[in-house]
This record gives structure tokens, C-alpha cells and sequence, in this order.
């Protein structure tokens, strides 16, 4: 028998956690994700480092008095040399002459994050799931991709998949603040719980007979993607509803899985209309 309804507000309640307060802040950097960031209410900023080239620039980008500003942030910037920047990031990291300290955003389960209210909306709503990706920058060019193509949130597991780092915000270029990022303890059981909920869930395999041009995409969906190699696991996969892959040539074996997301998503969108 098919789970009520109800149960999805149940299970995903009782297996996702609510905001850690003690969790420790982290630093962002590059200038979309951290204007994002100081735009977002639910950010906690905390320090606010940028080089004098940054700061006159965006000086010029923004309307005068509003550069570097947010209502609810209330944290003034501070003239840092390049270098001041370095010493709180990773090496390499390509910060663009800003850096903000921040914490953690929210969690969100996947009660909240995923209800489907209204025939109309729930209709064209997507939702893109990750199955052990574990590129910090895959899943934010991923999570650029969603708030393009306006997916209601990407949902990936606590383990095996990586933190909202400073990495990860950059390559999501601001997304990050806008396409809720759910964690859950288990795929195979939010997969089941989405389905409950109304959710078609549709999983990316290669090997798969069908091609996502023949699939219904007319409803909720769930898109399904795992890590370019691996793919799916065996227990996500059997979780889904139906297998479909991209007719792709042969003279490669896969996509990167942020390129997979892009089409998947694409095609969604095109296929509404």
C-alpha cells in the first residue's frame, strides 16, 4: 500500500535537522555570492573584507550609498589588502577582491522546502536530487542551473556530499541564497516520501531503454542525477519511478553532471512550455 500523504510531513520533519545555532561560521567569497549573501535576511554576516579596487568599483556598479549595503546585515566593510583576504581563504581561491564571514544559512527539510501547493504550480514544479556528488563546484554551477530554470530546491545527502562552502557559493554565483539546498539522512526514503507527496521521480541513467524525450514530464518531477562514473546507487535507482537517459553519442561515456542537470532541466522547461 502506498504511504498517505501526510506521512510526508512526518518522515521528512523527524529526519532532517533544524539549524545547528552553535554551527561555525564560514567565509564566502567572489562578488555575486557575497551580494547575494548581504541581500539574504537569513544570512548572519558577521565581517565584510574587501581590497580598495573592489570597493571603487562597486562603488560605480551601484547606486550611490548602497554599495556593500543590506538592511538586516548592518556590517560595514573593511579595506583589506589582497593578500588580508588570502590568509582566510583556501589557496587559489578565486575571490575576486571580497570576502564575508557568515553563517550557515537555515536548514530546511524537506517537508517545507518541497510541499506541492496549488494543481497549477505543482504542475511545472522540479526538483533536482544528488546522489553522492561530491564536487563542491559541480553542485553550485547545479544550483546556478536551478535558479535559472526556477527549480523549487536541490536535495542531496548529509553524508558523501559536500558543505556549503565558500567554494561551492562561488561557483553557484548567488544561487546559493536563492534555490534552498535540503540535506536528508536517506535518498531512497525521500524518494519515497516525494512520491507520496505527488512527485514523479525520474532517474538519470545511462544504461537506461528510455530517452527523456518520451518522458511525462507533464507533473511534479524529481529529477534524479549521481556523480559522472558512478551514477546512480543501486537502492536510488530501484527508488525511482522510471530510468530515462540523454541520447547522447557514444564517442563519449557520460556527462558531467552539472551539464546533465542543465539539459534535464532545459528540456523540462522547454517540454511545459
Amino acid at each position: 500500500m502506498a504511504p498517505r500523504k501526510d506521512s510526508f510531513r512526518r518522515k521528512s520533519a523527524s529526519r532532517v535537522g533544524k539549524r545547528n545555532s552553535r554551527a561555525p561560521g564560514g567565509w564566502l567569497y567572489g562578488r555575486h555570492a557575497v551580494r547575494a549573501a548581504l541581500a539574504n535576511p537569513q544570512r548572519r554576516c558577521r565581517r565584510l573584507l574587501v581590497t580598495a579596487q573592489a570597493d571603487r568599483e562597486e562603488n560605480r556598479r551601484a547606486a550611490p550609498g548602497t554599495a556593500w549595503r543590506a538592511d538586516h546585515s548592518g556590517v560595514p566593510p573593511e579595506i583589506v589588502s589582497p593578500e588580508e583576504i588570502e590568509r582566510y581563504l583556501a589557496p587559489g581561491a578565486s575571490h575576486q577582491g571580497v570576502a564575508l564571514l557568515a553563517d550557515p544559512l537555515p536548514e530546511i527539510d524537506l517537508d517545507r522546502a518541497c510541499r506541492l501547493d496549488g494543481a497549477t504550480a505543482a504542475a511545472s514544479t522540479r526538483l533536482l536530487m544528488l546522489d553522492q556528488v561530491t564536487d563542491p563546484r559541480n553542485v553550485g554551477a547545479i544550483l546556478r542551473t536551478a535558479a535559472a530554470f526556477g527549480a523549487k530546491a536541490v536535495i542531496q545527502q548529509t553524508r558523501h556530499a559536500p558543505q556549503a562552502s565558500g567554494a561551492l557559493a562561488k561557483a553557484a554565483s548567488g544561487a546559493l541564497e536563492r534555490v534552498p539546498l535540503v540535506r536528508v539522512t536517506n535518498l531512497a526514503r525521500a524518494l519515497q516520501a516525494l512520491k507520496a507527496e505527488g512527485y514523479w521521480c525520474l532517474g538519470l541513467d545511462p544504461q537506461a531503454d528510455a530517452v527523456i524525450e518520451g518522458a511525462d514530464l507533464d507533473r511534479p518531477v524529481c529529477l534524479v542525477l549521481g556523480a559522472e562514473g558512478s551514477g546512480l546507487r543501486p537502492l536510488v535507482k530501484r527508488a525511482c519511478d522510471e530510468l530515462i537517459r540523454l541520447p547522447i553519442s557514444d564517442a563519449v561515456p557520460s556527462l558531467n553532471v552539472s551539464v546533465a542537470a542543465a539539459i534535464v532541466l532545459y528540456e523540462s522547461t522547454r517540454r511545459r512550455g
